[in-house]
């Protein structure tokens, strides 16, 4: 397995080079970067304010995957998903492709000093998160468990970037 992190739009390089580090300790698995889109508009919902994560995970299946590569699109664009307020992240589990959005994940967001640390954290656990639905895993019951549902950045700053003993199993 190996896994790809694309930035999609303008995503600082150092950034992706941080979560690329943290994800392949997580993972032991090799995590490269590719280029990935730098058009985002047509995902753009200008009455919301926001990018349509599905829209957006849908371009980005159109650059191609590798057989047992995972993809994992990065942006700094707040996302949002029909029914929700906004997402961290979506995953499309047939295609193995994954988005998630540093907006609000970033502690500026909220008017607070900015604490790079939590941020790629906060990141890495939303990243970590969406690949474990390209391997089917649901969400789990489990609140320290990084498939647990975060319904705000508290469940995210909560939960661990692992994987507990039930979900681990079935990361293939």
């Amino acid at each position: 397995m190996k896994i790809t992190l694309k930035p999609l739009g303008a995503v600082a390089d150092e950034v992706v080079d941080e979560l690329k580090d943290s994800i392949k300790l997580v993972f032991g698995c090799p995590v490269v970067i590719k280029s990935g889109l730098s058009q985002l508009s047509d995902a753009y919902d200008s009455q919301r304010g926001q990018y349509h994560a599905s829209k957006l995970i849908a371009s980005l299946s159109t650059l191609g995957r590798e057989g047992d590569e995972r993809v994992v699109g990065i942006t700094e664009v707040d996302l949002y998903a029909p029914g929700l307020n906004f997402v961290f992240g979506e995953a499309d589990i047939i295609h193995k492709l994954a988005i998630i959005s540093l907006c609000r994940l970033r502690q500026e967001y909220y008017g607070l000093p900015p604490d790079r640390t939590l941020f790629i954290q906060r990141a890495t656990k939303e990243i970590v998160h969406e690949l474990g639905h390209t391997f089917s895993l649901e969400h789990c019951p489990d609140l320290k468990c990084v498939m647990h549902f975060s319904n705000c950045l508290a469940d995210t700053d909560w939960k661990e970037a692992s994987f507990c003993s039930k979900c681990r199993p079935k990361i293939i």
